[in-house]
């Protein structure tokens, strides 16, 4: 018996921030066959092939082993070793090259907007002809669009740390584009060179191996493909500094491709639902909103049927509408500081407290619509009044696509965590 709890506490202690890592111990664990004597009764396939074990029984002898201790530690080692993005990373990379992991543009579309990769056999391997292909494809800058990405699809290669420069790009309100333009811009010159843009490579890869204790100056040939030192122009090179890498990037170009990016994800996760109207359901709003958060299944439904109760008159909402909140979304810290110094005690906010401060810290004023929308949604009491707090936490996580949550990070609160938000994925 004392074999079987240490291998259940092990299992509760999943570090994994993404459920799909942890779920996927689950299965590993539930078909093991190590079990004797018929002492213990897993149950654990549910549909969807979801794993969990729901109930276990001791009789009256002791059972020789359930798990595979080694097996579980090394499983787990591996999860806590990578962080949260160089796990998405890999698992949405479809292409290599020179033993370098890298996403295409549609990849890097997809780990933002969906929760898995695209079915495939295996990675691409490339070869110096796909590189000068696509550099040959890549359309510069100029020449850009909110849907360069679609179009290019698997015509270009994404490294790890122009990943995280992308995912940067989605949270930024666009009173930080300038700031994010000088930060690159070393020389104070108001353009930037490749050579400066390639710091921010030289920048991530220091906070990697300051992470696990590696001297910045060590060369470290990582196992996982992320970190490696390469030399191949990206499509994200190319399109900045041109073929030859001798074009300079100044802000308005800069400005435009970040506006690009952001327009191009939202319109992506809009046409979702859409289906090609010219707007989503007030349902689908929310359920966008909720999307990346880690609320759990009971929580998750109790928002959408507040909403249903409430929305007598479905009107939809516009793509316009849609954006405007999302920017609204990106200038979160300063509305949280204007609400607290608003409402001083912390108390809920009316509706017109709440287009005010929006007002304020993004220029935008978004429509009353949207806003009765947004209360339906968050206003627990149904008092015409927000509890900003609660409303923020939630935003906070559809905002970073649930990569900055930690509560549930870990414990048995992770594992059962990790079980709630199979089952939302399957509903």
């Amino acid at each position: 018996m004392a074999v079987v709890i240490s291998n259940l506490t092990r299992l509760s202690r999943c570090k994994a921030k993404n459920y799909t890592h942890c779920a996927q111990i689950i299965r590993n664990y539930s078909g093991t066959k190590s079990i004797r004597n018929n002492n213990l009764t897993l149950i654990g396939v549910l549909s969807g092939g979801l794993a969990a074990i729901s109930y276990l029984k001791w009789q009256k002898t002791a059972v020789v082993e359930a798990f595979n201790p080694k097996k579980m530690k090394d499983e787990t080692e591996k999860a806590v070793k990578l962080t949260a993005r160089e796990r998405r990373f890999i698992k949405f990379s479809s292409v290599e090259f020179d033993g370098q992991l890298y996403m295409t543009p549609q990849d890097f579309l997809e780990s933002v907007v969906e929760q898995e990769p695209r079915p495939r056999l295996k990675r691409k391997k490339m070869t110096e002809s796909d590189i000068q292909q696509i550099k040959d494809n890549t359309p510069p800058l100029k020449k850009g669009s909110s849907q360069m990405f679609r179009n290019l699809r698997d015509k270009g290669i994404i490294s790890y740390t122009e990943y995280l420069f992308l995912l940067s790009i989605l949270t930024k309100p666009k009173s930080g584009f300038k700031i994010a333009f000088n930060m690159f811009d070393t020389d104070g010159n108001q353009r930037v060179d490749k050579n400066e843009f390639l710091v921010m490579e030289k920048i991530f890869i220091g906070a990697w191996k300051d992470k696990r204790g590696i001297a910045v100056d060590d060369d470290v040939d990582d196992e996982e493909g992320l970190q490696r030192k390469h030399k191949v122009d990206t499509t994200l090179q190319v399109h900045f500094f041109g073929k030859k890498g001798n074009q300079d990037l100044h802000y308005e170009g800069f400005y435009k491709f970040m506006d690009n990016l952001q327009t191009e994800v939202l319109e992506l996760e809009f046409y979702e639902f859409s289906k090609g109207n010219l707007a989503i359901t007030e349902v689908d709003f929310a359920k966008i909103l909720l999307r990346y958060t880690y609320l759990d299944t009971d929580e998750y439904d109790m928002f959408l049927d507040r909403l249903l109760d409430r929305v007598k008159d479905e009107t939809g909402v516009s793509f316009k509408e849609f954006r405007d909140f999302c920017q609204f979304l990106n200038n979160l810290e300063d509305f949280s500081i204007a609400m607290r110094m608003y409402t001083l005690a912390d108390h809920p906010i009316s509706k017109d407290e709440f287009s005010r401060a929006v007002k304020i810290c993004t220029g935008l004023t978004l429509s009353k619509h949207l806003i009765d929308t947004v209360f339906a949604i968050f206003d627990e009491d149904g008092d015409g009044l927000l509890s900003y707090k609660e409303f923020i936490a939630i935003m906070k996580d559809r905002l970073h696509r649930g990569f900055k949550s930690t509560a549930k990070s870990e414990g048995w609160d992770a594992f059962k965590h990790c079980l709630k938000q199979e089952m939302k994925s399957h509903v």
